[in-house]
């Protein structure tokens, strides 16, 4: 017998990317529709803003070897997001500012990392089996009292 109950909601999404600057609004609109899904969800913009960050650096300083691998997690205390590719070369240094490594205001990139660290709540890279994942952790926004609860 059916159930009429609905089907519950992915609480995480792993897609492959094509190793291009296409991959960039793709993993963008899987990010916001990802966030949707969320009861208190994490701010969608600042997600959408550092995984475009995460694979556009993704695209520039790795090989087209392979594809960009996206992984969207729902947590109970907002979402995760890493980004996976070939190269085993760390992205650079995420937990702090190098000395004399302060972007050039007049340059178009150099200015990622530093989104990346001052925007999210936490971040890191770590070793993989075909590469590395970086990543990026936000956490919910409560609803403001008094606000309607979301509607699924």
């Amino acid at each position: 017998m059916p159930s009429d109950a609905p089907a519950p909601q992915p609480r995480s999404w792993r897609i492959a990317l094509p190793h291009s600057t296409a991959a960039v609004p793709i993993a963008r609109a899987l990010v916001r529709t990802a966030l949707a899904d969320l009861d208190a969800p994490a701010d969608s913009d600042t997600a959408e803003l550092l995984t475009a960050e995460l694979v556009a650096n993704a695209v520039e300083h790795t090989d087209g070897s392979g594809p960009i691998e996206l992984v969207v997690e729902l947590l109970a205390s907002g979402c995760q997001v890493e980004v996976h590719d070939h190269d085993p070369g760390p992205p650079g240094d995420l937990s702090r500012l190098l000395p004399g490594s302060a972007p050039d205001p007049w340059q178009e990139h150099g200015r990622g990392l530093l989104l990346i660290r001052a925007l999210s709540s936490a971040c890191g890279h770590r070793p993989t089996e075909h590469g590395k994942a970086v990543w990026f952790t936000l956490r919910s926004h409560p609803a403001p009292p008094g606000a309607a609860a979301p509607r699924n």
